[in-house]
């Protein structure tokens, strides 16, 4: 459930992220608007690295156990928070 969860929330920041760029980038933002935008823009870019950064762990783990039967715990760094 967790893992789903998490993909939900890197598609939702992704998508938001994407939303944001669109928004900046047609140029009606205020000034102070878009130093919002970007500022929430830093936080969403961070959030979807961390994610990534994840799943390429869980690749690397499943890759090295490369027809073993025991896959060692992936534990996530946010469940450490």
């Amino acid at each position: 459930m967790a893992k789903k969860d998490t993909n939900s929330d890197f598609e939702t920041s992704l998508e938001t992220l994407e939303s944001l760029v669109e928004r900046m980038e047609s140029g009606e933002m205020s000034l102070e608007e878009s130093l919002s935008a970007f500022e929430q823009g830093i936080q969403l870019t961070k959030k979807c690295q961390t994610a990534l950064k994840e799943a390429e762990q869980r690749v690397k783990i499943l890759i090295e156990q490369n027809g073993s039967d025991e896959l060692q715990e992936f534990v996530s760094s946010s469940e450490g928070e």
